[in-house]
């Protein structure tokens, strides 16, 4: 069973930051793609930012976040981080990880959709 476990989330000032960090486990491979998403309440989630473990390591961002937000990955770890920077009140969330080991035609990177695997989440609290 897949398990996905983020950490690094708290309560910042607007304009701080924060780096999350998302551990795969209980894998027999990396998975190809691994993501960042949010969910404030009483909102839909959003897809913030992805990247493709397996090929370049490429990025692809919300254009809320760009900028601001960089995803990055460790493999030898099985962990992806999320650095935001610049933050404010409006990125106050639960932040959750994503994995999937397979594209999902027709679906956008940046969908819940795309994504079989999902962490627990973690809060983002941002105070102006």
């Amino acid at each position: 069973q897949v398990r996905l476990v983020e950490s690094g989330g708290g309560s910042v000032q607007a304009g701080g930051s924060l780096r999350l960090s998302c551990t795969a486990s209980e894998i027999t491979s990396r998975p190809t793609y691994m993501a960042w998403f949010r969910q404030a309440p009483g909102k839909e989630r959003e897809g913030v930012a992805r990247i493709r473990t397996m090929v370049d390591g490429s990025p692809l961002y919300a254009d809320s976040v760009k900028g601001r937000f960089t995803i990055s990955q460790d493999n030898a770890k099985n962990t992806v981080y999320l650095q935001m920077n610049s933050l404010k009140p409006e990125d106050t969330a639960m932040y959750y990880c994503a994995a999937a080991w397979a594209r999902t035609s027709g679906i956008s990177s940046l969908e819940s959709l795309f994504y079989p695997y999902w962490g627990q989440g973690t809060q983002v609290t941002v105070s102006s």
